[in-house]
């Protein structure tokens, strides 16, 4: 349900307009009507909604919904029932996020208190730089030196120390805090997050743990996405790098030296330890762990709770503790099931006659 309190129903969208947005085909016959203010999942969705369909999961549910319009794959179209305008797509999902990014653009980023402008209660250092229609909200303090671009947001209560810069169209969430830091244009911070912080450097030995200054910075770049109370630490003695367009989930902790590549994906409670590099493209599912100094491949993906522990090639799917091709991993699982299964299986003489012997 879209709760209009917090996103309120913006003006509809002819079929000429969604077609414009998704690039879709409309089902021959299909009237033009349709006037679309709203999103919805299938089994939910109104007559002034838009829904899609991509999971043959939910196939089943398209006959009774009640939407205005339905985005699908080529694939599903035999199964849209007469009266419902069908929107043909080969990425019907990445189309529906059009759409709803067309109709909700406040709920693709944290939305300041008060704005535009600089609201009362903000701290903005004398020597600090700020571009036309920035926003800072109350609370919000920015360091002397600090350069924030042209359309940027700052929200209640963050922090940009001294010297960082923030690119055009870029979004700082409330409580989140950015030091030792380069950010690009278009970046998106969530609530929370911790940016530039020193990381863990320690010259251990037993009279005690020395520790070492770190003094690199965080280099993010163009459209990354960074989640709520996630913490990039600042190089040791290089940049920590996050790269164009990496989307990055909330609670995921990477040391210092890390480098991610260009359009990588990190869910939810991954860790990073220090100087390893992700090349372009690598997924890392949720709660995964990787230790320092490995290089994992463009293209990789490492399946959720993994731990690797050593370089990953290109392209290659690894899972498990410790991660390995998903294959092997497989195989073990299933021999590991049958030896457990015929333990069980097993005659209580046989147990027994095994333990004494």
């Amino acid at each position: 349900m879209i709760e209009p309190r917090f996103f309120a129903r913006p003006e509809p969208l002819t079929l000429e307009r969604l077609l414009a947005i998704t690039g879709a085909a409309v089902r021959e016959g299909d009237g033009e009507a349709v006037s679309i203010s709203g999103i919805g999942p299938i089994d939910r969705a109104g007559p002034a909604d838009l829904t899609f369909l991509d999971n043959p999961a939910y196939a089943a549910g398209l006959a009774a919904s009640r939407a205005g319009a339905c985005l699908l794959a080529p694939k599903f179209l035999d199964r849209a029932p007469p009266g419902l305008v069908t929107l043909v797509s080969p990425e019907p999902y990445r189309a529906f996020a059009r759409v709803a990014a067309a109709l909700y653009p406040a709920a693709s980023r944290p939305q300041p208190v008060f704005g535009p402008g600089v609201a009362p209660g903000a701290v903005v250092h004398p020597q600090a730089r700020l571009e036309a229609d920035v926003t800072v909200d109350p609370g919000a303090v920015i360091g002397p030196r600090a350069e924030i671009g042209r359309g940027a947001v700052i929200c209640a209560n963050a922090v940009v120390g001294p010297d960082v810069r923030i690119g055009r169209d870029s979004t700082l969430g409330p409580g989140a805090t950015v030091v030792h830091a380069l950010l690009g244009d278009r970046v998106i911070i969530h609530q929370g997050a911790r940016i530039g912080q020193d990381g863990f450097g320690f010259a251990m030995g037993p009279g005690g743990h020395l520790k070492v200054p770190q003094i690199g910075r965080v280099i993010v770049q163009d459209d990354v996405e960074i989640g709520a109370n996630t913490t990039i630490d600042r190089g040791a003695n290089r940049d920590t790098v996050i790269g164009e367009g990496t989307k990055i989930d909330n609670l995921v902790q990477i040391a210092h030296n890390v480098v991610v590549g260009r359009h990588c994906v990190i869910v939810a409670q991954v860790g990073i330890s220090g100087s390893t590099t992700l090349e372009d493209f690598v997924v890392l599912g949720g709660h995964v762990g990787v230790v320092g100094h490995v290089r994992i491949g463009m293209g990789a993906q490492i399946a959720g709770s993994s731990n690797v522990r050593e370089d990953v090639p290109p392209g290659a799917r690894w899972g498990g503790t410790p991660a390995k091709p998903v294959r092997d991993w497989f195989r073990e699982m299933t021999t590991l099931k049958r030896l457990a299964s015929e333990k069980r299986s097993r005659p209580a003489s046989d147990a027994s006659e095994g333990s004494a012997s």
